[in-house]
């Protein structure tokens, strides 16, 4: 990664600029996976293998685009198996939380593995200041705490804590600690390789581990119908190969710490989601919680530049 003081402020504050709208951008399209989820006929871990292995086509032609035209020169290729450890590390991360998280529902509510699930900054900002000397501000913190006071607002007339769903409230927890390390990893594998190259070998990896999960687990692999393929194509090049690449962009510019609170934005907007596109009711303490989600990032970019 260049450094910061050899690039011009106004260079650089621009291309944070940019940075912070494909997140949020990012969000916005990952905040559809669970309308795709939703309407999907197949097994829970046979929808995360369909959505990287439909995806893993397409990000593999850019990564091959990519090296031809040259527009990924600013970075290197994979050239040893520490670096090829390394992007797999990212792709175990995701299907870690893929399978963890689809798992947890069948254990304690949505609400509950939704929520719990979201709760990566707590684990990403810790480890971004200790491993990679990022800077946490006060209201960073402040932000960080209100974002997450929100989301529990917003799910907050779902959410239960009870002893008989203690077992599937851990694995969301656990959830939030695979996704933290997918953003971790993604964010210190982007200072040396572009996002395709990171986008493609993780979700290779990532398929790879997942479909055996899903045979073993006795899951129906095969969508019934062309309408059911069609919902794992829009998740696989929607949300995972636009909404997660813009992510994974982003966090070659932007703090993991803040990335990771920026990525709350996604139970908000998939709520309004369902609302519109599901029928799914949307009270006015949701509509609170997802306006002080967007509070406390707001508050949280302020703590973070």
């Amino acid at each position: 990664m260049p450094d910061a003081s050899a690039i011009p402020i106004d260079h650089a504050s621009r291309t944070q600029r940019v940075a912070l709208i494909a997140l949020l951008l990012g969000a916005l399209g990952i905040a559809f996976a669970p309308i795709f989820v939703r309407l999907s006929d197949v097994g829970p871990v046979a929808i995360g293998f369909w959505r990287m292995a439909l995806a893993t086509p397409v990000l593999t032609l850019w990564m091959i685009g990519e090296s031809r035209t040259r527009t990924g020169r600013s970075s290197r290729r994979p050239s040893s198996l520490a670096d090829y450890g390394r992007l797999s590390m990212a792709g175990l991360c995701f299907a870690g939380d893929l399978a963890v998280w689809h798992t947890s529902i069948r254990y304690t509510s949505v609400a509950n593995a939704t929520l719990l699930a979201n709760f990566a900054p707590l684990f990403v900002a810790p480890v971004a200041w200790f491993l990679f000397k990022e800077r946490i501000t006060g209201r960073f913190v402040l932000g960080m705490l209100l974002a997450l006071g929100g989301a529990i607002v917003l799910m907050g007339q779902s959410f239960q804590l009870s002893p008989e769903h203690l077992f599937g409230d851990a694995l969301g927890l656990l959830t939030a600690v695979f996704y933290g390390g997918y953003i971790l990893s993604v964010g210190h594998l982007r200072a040396e390789f572009s996002t395709a190259t990171i986008m493609t070998w993780s979700g290779a990896i990532t398929a790879a581990v997942l479909l055996p999960l899903g045979l073993y687990g006795g899951e129906a692999m095969l969508p019934g119908s062309a309408a059911g393929w069609l919902v794992l194509i829009g998740l696989a090049l929607f949300s995972h190969a636009g909404g997660q690449s813009l992510i994974a962009y982003a966090l070659a510019h932007l703090p993991a710490s803040f990335s990771s609170v920026s990525l709350l934005l996604q139970p908000a907007a998939a709520a309004i989601l369902a609302w519109i596109l599901l029928d799914e009711p949307l009270g006015t303490l949701q509509a609170v919680g997802a306006a002080v989600i967007l509070m406390g990032i707001l508050l949280a970019r302020r703590g973070s530049r």
